[in-house]
């Protein structure tokens, strides 16, 4: 198993107005790359099980933290982390590198990224690998007035963005025990608590199930999330009725081919019912696992990818 101590030492890239902190393997595999795009809230540590892989099968692959992550750059207008500038970052990093395209990796929040990166610029992206978050259809409502009148301002979306500034306190003060209590397996289901469930979560002393990580790979999240605190990665969050609004024009059809691999387990986010009508070219996996797909599973997530990547490859030989 790779230990933090053996992960790559970061570069920081100035792209698209801010810096990036981008961690890079196969750097001697240039002409295939492969972009990897984590979620919330997590570092790009999180892709230290699929970067080894990756790079032996011949990809040069590159993982930014992204803005708000790491020692990335963390703009103050909560309006620069919509996703026309997030997606432009990644833009701008394959500018940097010379790449007119790449095949995108996302988890999570990245996977959103990575959706709304094929829309708006389908040029750059010729491969789409989404973890547990599917594409997310573009309703009638701003989403997060639909998760408000559905959900409740409890939600932590609809929290995230009514009560700015509460949720990241709480979080900042207890960034070990949250992290902690987050980054877990095989939870016992329970009935829901009354409040925010992250604030609670941030609160509690006792975690529940099982831990994702080793110590050593816990304490790089927590020693990156101490020192950049996690206002950034909640202003993701707070554009998603913007970026609903970014979107409206914008074809919404993914071409591309895609494999999207679901949790099992992960009863935060359910799947598309009508993911193929929007990606027709998808393939669908699901392992049995929870939220954090690669890190609970990393030989399985590995294998379904390499799967996949080499069956494409061969696609296009053919």
């Amino acid at each position: 198993m790779l230990k933090p101590t053996d992960f790559p030492e970061p570069t920081i890239i100035p792209v698209n107005g801010v810096e990036l902190e981008v961690f890079e393997a196969g750097r001697e595999n240039e002409g295939k790359p492969i972009v990897l795009c984590h979620g919330w809230p997590e570092h790009a540590f999180s892709w230290r099980h699929l970067m080894p892989t990756l790079s032996a099968a011949g990809y040069h692959v590159i993982a930014p933290n992204q803005r708000g992550y790491g020692n990335s750059s963390r703009p103050t207008e909560v309006t620069d982390y919509d996703i026309e500038h997030l997606s432009g970052d990644l833009v701008a990093l394959l500018d940097h590198y010379g790449y007119e395209n790449a095949t995108f990796i996302g988890h999570d929040w990245g996977a959103f990224v990575v959706w709304g990166l094929a829309l708006l610029h389908p040029g750059r992206v010729n491969k789409v690998i989404n973890l547990s978050l599917p594409y997310q259809v573009r309703g009638e409502k701003p989403w997060i007035e639909a998760m408000e009148e559905f959900l409740g301002g409890d939600f932590y979306f609809v929290h995230f963005n009514r009560q700015p500034g509460v949720a990241d306190a709480v979080f900042d003060e207890n960034a070990f025990q949250f992290l902690r209590n987050l980054y877990r397996k095989n939870v016992p289901p329970a009935p829901p608590e009354p409040g925010m469930a992250m604030i609670n979560l941030a609160r509690a002393e006792t975690p529940r199930g099982e831990p994702v990580m080793s110590d050593s790979e816990l304490a790089v999240y927590v020693s990156a999330f101490v020192s950049s605190g996690f206002t950034g990665g909640i202003n993701w969050y707070r554009n998603l009725d913007r970026n609903w609004r970014l979107l409206a024009d914008v074809d919404p059809i993914i071409r591309q081919p895609a494999l999207m691999i679901y949790g099992d387990q992960d009863w935060a986010i359910p799947r598309s019912e009508n993911l193929t009508e929007f990606v027709p070219h998808v393939e669908v996996v699901g392992l049995d696992c929870g939220h954090w797909i690669q890190e609970e599973m990393p030989e399985e997530t590995n294998q379904v990818i390499s799967r996949w990547l080499e069956q494409q490859d061969a696609t296009v030989r053919s």
